[in-house]
């Protein structure tokens, strides 16, 4: 029952979104669009995704290195599986992928590696929310596009930054906040409220073992290369399609399509993906030109960030003998939490039995 209610609620939401972005396309502009396209751009901007996943890899090995330093090669493995699951399943799933993936080869915990994923979002999305409400600034007028934009900015930034001013109390006062999510969620759903209490716990105890400064700022310079990239390569497959972003818009496009992608979508993000962008683009083309070249655009993109990291996925899927039900079915499993008081060393207490990295 459970999965249906899922399955109906993905239907539902990627429907809505993909009607509202495509309800007043010019399908056969749009597709001449499509047809006269250079594509000799998606070739450096193919680069330029690869680029994107190495600064992912090497930011998320500079924030698991408090814990243990894992090879690249190991590291690496896990990224390209990891992302390949958030694409390809629904509602962000596969964020737990990772988590999975590297406790496979290496000493730390699910739980503690789910707390570098956590703190990376919460970075990404205060930095993108940040980052968008400063550009909006410098974008002329007072639409209601932009209004929206606003808004939404502000959202983002309220969500991950209670996000990080939690995780900071936690790290605090840690039996607090514990309790403090047991009163509250437990009045309603006492059964999740033990669960919540539990992950509450085990995030805190692998935020005590935080990177050193050096590779804190590596954590930050890969991150900011890594945004700085992405949306350089928004403007640039731009050209393809003659819409001729500036770097400035090709930042703003990007920092909206972010915003938008905090909508739980269906698999691969689509109608998610292609709505936001539009909202991006209309901030600076106008409505007929989005309608059919910048959905043109919209779709390219998505196509191929989706086929670069999916194939780069089943790349190493395949190498290392993986399939997806193992990933899948092993990824939801229960993490391992530390008992109260031993969250000093998460990973060190998981050591036994598995394989040290290699």
């Amino acid at each position: 029952m459970k999965r249906l209610a899922q399955l109906v609620l993905i239907i539902v939401v990627t429907g809505l979104l993909s009607w509202w972005a495509f309800r007043d396309a010019k399908w056969d502009e749009q597709w001449q669009s499509l047809r006269e396209a250079n594509y000799l751009w998606l070739i450096p901007y193919l680069g330029l995704l690869g680029v994107i996943h190495l600064c992912r890899t090497l930011r998320w090995g500079y924030l698991l290195s408090g814990l243990e330093r894992v090879r690249f090669k190991k590291l690496n493995e896990a990224s390209a599986i990891g992302f390949m699951m958030l694409l390809v399943l629904p509602f962000r799933l596969g964020e737990f992928a990772r988590p999975y993936l590297i406790a496979q080869r290496s000493r730390i915990r699910k739980s503690a590696a789910m707390t570098s994923v956590v703190l990376e979002r919460i970075v990404d999305g205060l930095l993108v929310a940040t980052l968008l409400r400063v550009l909006l600034f410098f974008v002329p007028g007072d639409s209601d596009d932009i209004r929206y934009v606003k808004w939404g900015s502000t959202v983002m930034f309220a969500v991950f930054g209670g996000g990080l001013a939690f995780l900071l109390f936690a790290l605090w006062q840690q039996k607090l906040a514990v309790s403090l999510v047991r009163r509250t969620i437990g009045r309603f759903v006492p059964k999740l409220a033990d669960k919540a209490a539990e992950i509450v716990d085990a995030f805190v105890g692998a935020m005590r073992q935080l990177p050193d400064a050096k590779n804190l700022i590596g954590f930050f310079v890969a991150t900011f290369v890594y945004w700085g990239v992405n949306g350089a390569g928004m403007a640039m497959v731009a050209r393809a399609f003659d819409l001729h972003l500036t770097l400035f818009q090709g930042y703003v496009v990007m920092c909206v399509l972010v915003a938008g992608l905090m909508v739980p979508s269906a698999p691969g993000m689509i109608g998610a993906f292609q709505a936001a962008t539009k909202v991006g683009l209309a901030l600076f083309l106008p409505p007929a030109l989005v309608s059919a070249s910048g959905l043109a655009y919209a779709n390219v993109v998505w196509f191929t960030q989706t086929a670069q990291q999916i194939l780069t996925g089943l790349v190493f899927m395949s190498a290392t003998h993986m399939s997806f039900r193992d990933v899948t079915r092993n990824m939801g499993d229960r993490p391992e939490l530390p008992s109260e008081g031993a969250s000093s060393e998460p990973a060190q207490a998981s050591a036994v039995g598995l394989p040290p990295a290699v």
